[in-house]
């Protein structure tokens, strides 16, 4: 597929993260972009601002009918009417994983994958090569807060792409440079098993070109079974290529030295943060960028929408978002905030994503949540899947020791805010949790402003 030549672009799923940074690549390039979402999000209300068309009903009258390629998500169901029409009347028609692999082939690919910390390593490394001048184009699983975008334009012929391991998207790559973060059960109802999840992750691994480079975090199984040139990274494994020697960690600022020397603060807090930044910094010395242009990037990287972001202070409570759905990633999140503001209580408002994974790791959120010293549970979103037979927020509720646990309805939890005060306010997961944010902020500064 030539996509310089094509003129028209449809996508379906177009609100998505991923989808929507290809949507903002493609009328970057002068084409005309329309597209299909389920619902209306700041996301495509910002999508519409920048001139895409965008309706929220499936409907064969509204789409494009003059398009010359049709790219969906995996997320569509399959008797999605759009979409079987664009296939039975023969119609171009990609997933998007496989339009990033065509993007990408005759690039130079950095691809940055894991089950979790793949975003916030993807936009360092984007804003570390631009902030020093090397330049690249990127595509991003989430809002960057320096380039404000998940969509990075670039002039040379480096491209970064977030490699998604949700079904299987990420073998579309082949990259000159391939970073994985993690390798934890996640996307069981893809995959089956752990030992599926560690073989398809070394399939990944070894697709990197020849004389290219796997950046990989030390500690995890897969590495014995890497075949290529491989570079390892480390919070604080001192047999790593790159990690910490010192670190600390504050409400403000991170301070960290690495092994190699580079001295830098990070304003984006978190312990998990210290080693993505320490993965970031390991692609850049792979690609030979000064040292001291990497610690510049990193003391000025702001961080990315809904990842450890602080929404409001004021003298009483501390109220920060987070879109951890992983029990990996949630447990790195709340000990983080322990770790910062250790005297106060932290509440972790905690909304599990998707029945299957949260009957698949039950135990696992359990045990990541009770760090909180509170926790108020909702229901479970279901994002693209169906309920499954006896799987709710109970299941998780049960298995948690903490005895200071609540299970309540968005309109209950509102309630629960308002009649009562907070130290440290936690929101946490990946489904519509984001909609609650300002409405949340906003009962913390009437209750300010009395």
């Amino acid at each position: 597929m030539q996509f310089d030549t094509i003129q028209r672009v449809y996508m379906i799923g177009i609100g998505g993260i991923g989808m929507s940074a290809l949507a903002r690549y493609f009328k970057y390039k002068g084409k005309i972009v329309s597209g299909y979402d389920k619902t209306s999000t700041d996301l495509t209300d910002a999508l519409q601002t920048e001139g895409i068309t965008i309706h929220f009903v499936d409907s064969v009258e509204l789409l494009d009918k003059e398009a010359d390629v049709v790219i969906y998500t995996p997320a569509i169901p399959k008797h999605h009417s759009e979409l079987n029409f664009y296939l039975e009347n023969n119609y171009t028609v990609y997933k998007r994983s496989k339009v990033l692999g065509l993007l990408s082939e005759n690039k130079f690919c950095i691809a940055v994958a894991g089950s979790h910390g793949k975003t916030t390593v993807s936009s360092m490394i984007s804003w570390i090569l631009k902030h020093s001048g090397y330049d690249c184009t990127a595509f991003l699983g989430g809002i960057s807060s320096n380039f404000q975008s998940n969509f990075v334009a670039g002039d040379n012929n480096v491209v970064i792409a977030e490699a998604d391991e949700f079904d299987r998207s990420f073998l579309q790559l082949t990259p000159n440079i391939a970073v994985i973060t993690a390798t934890d059960s996640d996307h069981l109802e893809v995959y089956g098993s752990q030992d599926v999840i560690e073989k398809t992750f070394t399939e990944f691994a070894n697709k990197v070109k020849p004389g290219g480079t796997l950046i990989i975090k030390s500690t995890l199984p897969i590495v014995k079974h890497i075949q290529g040139k491989t570079w390892r990274y480390a919070l604080d494994d001192k047999d790593a290529n790159l990690y910490a020697v010192r670190w600390e960690i504050s409400a403000l600022y991170s301070s960290v030295e690495l092994n190699n020397g580079m001295q830098y603060r990070l304003t984006y807090p978190g312990i998990h943060n210290i080693e993505n930044s320490v993965a970031a910094a390991s692609a850049a010395l792979v690609l030979g960028i000064n040292e001291k242009k990497i610690v510049a990037a990193l003391n000025t990287f702001k961080g990315v929408h809904r990842r450890f972001e602080v929404v409001y202070t004021n003298e009483a409570t501390v109220f920060i978002d987070d879109y951890a759905h992983h029990p990996e990633e949630i447990k790195m999140f709340l000990s983080s905030v322990k770790k910062i503001y250790t005297n106060k209580k932290v509440t972790a408002i905690f909304q599990p994503h998707l029945y299957s994974r949260t009957n698949d790791l039950k135990e696992g959120f359990a045990q990541s949540l009770d760090i909180a010293d509170e926790i108020l549970l909702l229901p479970v979103y279901p994002a693209r899947e169906l309920p499954i037979e006896g799987v709710t927020s109970k299941l998780i509720f049960d298995l948690m020791r903490n005895p200071k646990k609540k299970l309540l309805t968005k309109e209950e939890l509102l309630e629960e805010l308002q009649e009562n005060n907070f130290e440290v306010l936690c929101t946490i997961g990946a489904g519509d949790i984001d909609k609650l944010v300002g409405q949340i902020q906003k009962i913390l500064e009437l209750k300010q402003n009395k």
